[in-house]
């Protein structure tokens, strides 16, 4: 059987889904950054801002694996969709006359919504290409290639709509406008999605979410470490830095740094998602066999390393944001988005391949768990490090990780038919 029956229907209605909430993810998320930073918001305080987001990820992930286990699919993409539109709705309630610490809290507490509601509809949509991609020709690998790399140049997308929301129309009305768009993108993807996604079993339990696959375990460690690597420059560090250098103080210096860190992060994201949707072709995946992929791993995780190491000696060699030095840093992370793409990619391969349909949500939803986990180290560590060190000591931990993600993924063992006891 090469396909799954209304498989590639399904498919698409659920990526039309992913498409719409991640757009309005990345935007969101650089609304947030860029308009608080302006209020006069710390390193420190702009991290604690996205800490509950990726906490209530954790959460979330641990546990949707059971709920679409138990309830379906469709039921978790739903949810996650109806949830991101409830909290941009909060958000526009947000007083500027608020307090900094209340403005932290409330803003934390809509974030930590917003997480939850990014992982019901991560999970589902990851689950899905298990359930309906292709068995043969290398498709699961394909598809799920096509799923999050997409999703990563939407979201890169949503980063430049973001800055140049916020620089237009402001932070409320750019809020509400996003509600609005995503409510009408869930009732049609409620009205138009076919059947062929399961619909849950009554009597999936709670505690199959944690995977006793070595496989599932050793490469949800190697997920945490790889995505703290990211987020430890990507959250905080790197935004405020450009912010530093190329805003002059004025509001019309202020809007041109918003476009053109905006303008960064949207490349940035959308060659990451490019690169992503491409690793099959790179990696000639259809010709390799499950333990190549696994071997490849360790080795590209290695590759990783070499940029943040390369970029911490140019940063401690220069003596201030020289433009050498500018240039340096875009065009080291803009390689260092590549070559994290094909990490991410086989990550998000191999988890599939480890896994059996019978409990596929349960192991995703524990590996996402993982990713969110690297996701909140990062996002602390972005604030902390950057706040007691400057970009050097943001970017040397971000070298450090990847190390110990290389480390991680070199435990993967070929055991295509491993059991679960």
């Amino acid at each position: 059987m090469t396909q799954r029956p209304e498989g590639l229907s399904a498919y698409i209605a659920v990526t039309a889904a992913y498409w719409a909430f991640m757009l309005t993810d990345g935007a969101l998320r650089m609304l947030v950054l860029l308009h608080f930073h302006t209020m006069g918001f710390s390193p420190v305080q702009l991290a604690y801002l996205f800490v509950l987001y990726e906490i209530a990820g954790m959460v979330t992930n641990l546990a949707a694996g059971w709920i679409a286990a138990r309830f379906g699919l469709t039921s978790t993409l739903y949810a996650g969709l109806a949830l991101q539109v409830g909290a941009l709705l909060v958000l526009t309630q947000l007083d500027p006359n608020w307090a900094i610490p209340v403005k932290v809290v409330f803003v934390m507490i809509v974030q930590g919504a917003s997480g939850v509601a990014k992982d019901l509809a991560k999970m589902s949509s990851k689950s899905a290409v298990k359930l309906l991609a292709p068995t043969t020709g290398g498709g699961l690998f394909r598809w799920v290639a096509i799923l999050t790399g997409s999703k990563n140049a939407v979201k890169g997308l949503g980063f430049l709509l973001g800055a140049g929301l916020l620089a237009t129309v402001g932070f409320m009305w750019a809020t509400l406008a996003m509600a609005i768009v995503l409510a009408l993108i869930l009732v049609a993807i409620f009205v138009l999605m076919p059947p062929g996604l399961p619909q849950g079993r009554k009597g999936a339990k709670f505690s199959e979410v944690f995977s006793k696959s070595a496989n599932v375990n050793w490469l949800s460690a190697a997920r945490v470490f790889l995505f703290g690597a990211r987020d430890v420059w990507f959250v905080v560090g790197i935004p405020i830095y450009f912010y530093a250098v190329l805003s002059d103080g004025t509001e019309e210096g202020n809007r041109a740094a918003f476009f053109m860190i905006g303008t960064f992060m949207a490349v940035w994201v959308i060659l990451y998602g490019a690169v992503q949707a491409s690793a099959p072709k790179i990696l000639h995946a259809s010709e390799r066999t499950e333990g190549d992929l696994i071997r490849a791993a360790r080795n590209w995780a290695l590759a990783l390393f070499c940029v943040p190491a390369a970029l911490t000696v140019a940063v401690l060699m220069s003596s201030g944001p020289e433009a050498w030095l500018t240039v340096t840093l875009v065009l080291g992370l803009l390689v260092f988005g590549a070559i994290f793409a094909i990490n991410s990619s086989l990550h998000s391969y191999l988890i599939l391949a480890f896994t059996k349909s019978e409990r596929v949500t349960m192991d995703v939803g524990f590996y996402y768990m993982a990713n969110a986990t690297g996701r909140l180290l990062g996002t602390v560590l972005s604030g902390l490090t950057y706040q007691i060190g400057g970009l050097p000591l943001v970017l040397g931990t971000a070298a450090i990780m990847v190390a110990l993600a290389a480390l991680t993924a070199s435990k993967l063992t070929d055991q295509t038919n491993e059991a679960y006891s």
